[in-house]
């Protein structure tokens, strides 16, 4: 079976402490939940998570629905929004552990990227830098979300036109986004293969298209 390699950045800085990371892990719960009832996805969905904030760290490798089990989110007191430097991660990870197609056999399906920040890059050069760097490896959509009222969208759409925002970084919001991300996940895992981009479900009331 082909996998669908799913990559989740997380925003961690110092302003996701309390409420809103306490949120996102409620989200992660709810969406992986949803996605275990999906036997498409089950079958083929592979999820890595990396967080980021003044460090980037992969808190899980590409991981099999049916095996995971979601690793401690932490946050420091306060720092940056090392959001480029979380990009030139993803870009090695992406090139050690998405299987290239060879003439011998069929490599996995495009990768799918979603981003959540509730900031903006505080590394803003390599984040301009990486841009190119993302968009070489092809995924088959980038989907990135700007959460709460501090969040600057304007970056982001430099790096793909499917951004959102999000008014609150309350647990109930968020539950919604990662709801929406599981539904946008299963709908990739169908239609992947069928066109180069996955066409996503419509997003709910708490989730605003900002292009």
């Amino acid at each position: 079976m082909r996998r669908l390699p799913v990559y989740l950045l997380l925003d961690t800085s110092g302003s996701m402490k309390g409420e809103p990371i306490e949120s996102v892990k409620v989200g992660l719960q709810a969406m992986i939940a949803s996605l275990r009832q999906d036997p498409f996805a089950l079958e083929s969905v592979y999820i890595s998570i990396i967080t980021f904030n003044r460090e980037v760290k992969q808190i899980m490798p590409l991981t099999e629905l049916e095996n995971m089990q979601l690793p401690e989110i932490v946050t420091p007191e306060s720092g940056p929004t090392h959001l480029g430097a979380a990009l030139e991660i993803l870009c090695q990870k992406v090139d050690t552990e998405v299987k290239l197609s060879t003439p011998e056999q069929k490599g996995d399906w495009m990768p799918l990227l979603f981003i959540m920040t509730d900031g903006k890059p505080s590394d803003l050069q390599k984040y301009n830098a990486m841009i190119p760097e993302i968009k070489k490896r092809h995924f088959a959509g980038i989907i990135a979300c700007a959460a709460g009222i501090k969040a600057d969208p304007k970056p982001l759409e430099l790096l793909t036109h499917q951004v959102y925002s999000l008014d609150t970084t309350d647990s109930a919001t968020f539950k919604q986004f990662f709801k929406w991300v599981s539904a946008s996940v299963s709908v990739g895992n169908r239609s992947i293969g069928a066109s180069d981009e996955i066409m996503l479900p419509p997003p709910p009331p708490e989730v605003h298209s900002v292009i």
